[in-house]
């Protein structure tokens, strides 16, 4: 019985271990895909050469090894995992006293956005959620205090829900303009900022948003790759780094 306990968790690490090197096979095989593609810059192609050989190194990948390769690609993937936000279908109608005590986290919260204590902000907008999931302002709110704190994926998920609440909610596209500009997404955030102006047509700050991130699809960075992507810049980002390393340790993804 002792052997048969110590030989599962051995089993199950070497397990662990091929999953870890499909899904380092799977960054790879686009990166390589990236470079062949051909409309990087000279910089950015040589940045991510240096890339791909650190991770084949670093997890003892060969691209020539297509005994690790799994049937989606990494794109193919992505999309599958960022097609729709679901959103659960409305429960009933919140009792008069959660509503009320919403209200007071919001105003707890939109008081922690003043003093720029975006974190206790997030967590009073999010206790407000749980009392009324249906308000689409508390999920806008809470983009903006996610923006703040850099965490613009959130931002967006966060609009997705208030503008599935409410279609007609602008600040909520202008709030999703805003994030996907930080991720470098100009032209989704174009496209936001357009529906906030037919819908708040007066706005000044939809409008000089707009303008901005127009003149950014005009100019893109000198090392933006395919789609318009900054693979360079990606490649030393903080906050896709730890996505990265999220990723890997992720036991869907493991399992593919």
């Amino acid at each position: 019985m002792a052997a048969t306990l110590d030989y599962v968790p051995a089993r199950h690490e070497a397990s662990t271990m091929t999953d870890t090197k499909r899904l380092a096979f799977s960054i790879i095989h686009f990166l390589h895909e990236q470079l062949r593609a051909g409309q990087l810059s000279s910089d950015a192609q040589e940045s991510l050469e240096v890339a791909v050989q650190c991770l084949e190194t670093a997890f003892e990948v060969s691209t020539d090894d297509t005994s690790l390769a799994v049937p989606q690609t990494l794109p193919e993937i992505f999309s599958s995992a960022t097609a729709t936000v679901k959103i659960e279908p409305a429960p009933d109608s919140p009792a008069e006293e959660h509503i009320a005590e919403a209200e007071r986290l919001k105003t707890d919260g939109n008081d922690q956005m003043k003093v720029e204590n975006f974190a206790a902000a997030v967590e009073f907008y999010s206790k407000a959620i749980i009392l009324n999931p249906q308000n689409a302002v508390y999920y806008c709110n809470r983009a903006a205090a996610y923006s703040k704190l850099g965490n613009y994926a959130g931002a967006v998920q966060d609009c997705e829900l208030a503008i599935g609440i409410d279609p007609t909610y602008s600040k909520a596209y202008g709030r999703m303009g805003l994030a996907l500009a930080s991720l470098n997404k100009h032209t989704e955030a174009v496209s936001y900022y357009k529906k906030a102006l037919e819908l708040d047509p007066d706005n000044d700050t939809y409008k000089s948003n707009l303008k901005i991130a127009e003149q950014k699809i005009e100019t893109p960075s000198p090392t933006a790759g395919v789609g318009g992507v900054d693979l360079a810049g990606l490649l030393s980002n903080p906050g896709f780094m730890n996505m990265a390393s999220s990723l890997m340790n992720n036991p869907q993804v493991q399992q593919l």
